[in-house]
């Protein structure tokens, strides 16, 4: 596996409820969420360190990666909701009925979900350069349009996207590693390569894109219901964002990052990191440390 030393590489669950993860470690669970245009390889340099105190499940996002795709009239299938239902549900199949979570991009929002919807079962929560997609929406503007050329699109409808990426999946993952603040540097030719190889499977770049179409329409109203009721995450949060990115210079009014998940997670702490949007690649062993700083290393 690589770069992943010891960890062993499983898959639980049965039809579209199989989740494929790498495993390693001893001690208190802890599942992590990767973004786009990744897999479960972009912790590849975070997970051993911090499989010295936990139990460290990286995991394919449903649809995504090695995971299952989504059963055919399955009900909005790549929602928030229903990724982060089935991940609960991997992680009850390894026994751990309680865990720690941290995601990345995408996955840091199918991460805030499950804390949201599972508040029993998530301990903690970690979110990597992102807010919540409700609020994310409201302030989008030219620059997000500019900036983030996947969210407008990856959720265009059928089969636009899909034929786009699918005709040099390749471009899409070294515009992302060289584009978006991180150095290129950070993703050696074997990674990019698995990332490419990723986004060369027609039907998993359509569950990538029904993943970015739930995003301004389910994940939205799912916000809004839950911002409405006053719901909120009463877990330990931390939030770490790019030091030089648009969620250190966009949000200033609304008290910044940190301000803006305050609302969600009022225990929300957290701070600037260098590396880009990829700063779990290019600084793995700074955001190790701030999450085993962070992360509550009891049963």
């Amino acid at each position: 596996m690589m770069d992943f030393g010891s960890f062993s590489s499983i898959e639980v669950g049965a039809g579209s409820n199989r989740i494929h993860l790498a495993i390693g470690g001893n001690g208190p669970a802890l599942l992590l969420l990767h973004g786009f245009p990744q897999t479960h390889l972009m912790w590849r340099g975070v997970a051993p360190r911090l499989a010295e105190h936990f139990t460290v499940c990286c995991a394919d996002l449903p649809g995504q990666g090695r995971s299952a795709l989504a059963a055919e009239g399955e009900a909005e299938p790549y929602s928030k909701r229903a990724m982060a239902r089935k991940l609960v549900a991997a992680m009850a199949d390894l026994g751990h009925s309680r865990f720690a979570v941290a995601g990345h991009d995408r996955g840091g929002r199918v991460a805030y979900r499950m804390a949201l919807d599972h508040p029993k079962v998530v301990r903690a929560l970690a979110v990597l350069d992102v807010i919540p997609m409700l609020d994310a929406l409201e302030r989008a503007d030219d620059r997000t349009l500019l900036s983030f050329w996947p969210w407008s699109l990856m959720s265009q409808p059928a089969p636009l996207p899909e034929r786009l990426v699918l005709a040099c999946p390749q471009a899409v993952v070294d515009d992302s590693a060289e584009q978006w603040g991180t150095g290129a540097d950070a993703f050696p030719p074997d990674v990019r390569r698995a990332y490419a190889d990723a986004l060369g499977d027609p039907a998993r770049v359509h569950a990538i894109c029904e993943e970015f179409r739930a995003a301004p329409g389910v994940d939205r109203a799912h916000d809004e219901v839950d911002r409405a009721a006053g719901r909120q995450i009463e877990i330990p949060t931390l939030v770490l964002w790019d030091s030089e990115g648009a969620l250190s210079h966009w949000y200033a009014d609304d008290g910044g990052a940190l301000g803006i998940w305050r609302r969600w997670a009022p225990q929300a702490r957290g701070e600037p990191v260098p590396g880009g949007h990829f700063f779990a690649e290019s600084e793995p062993a700074l955001v190790a440390e701030r999450l085993l700083s962070f992360l509550p290393k009891n049963g």
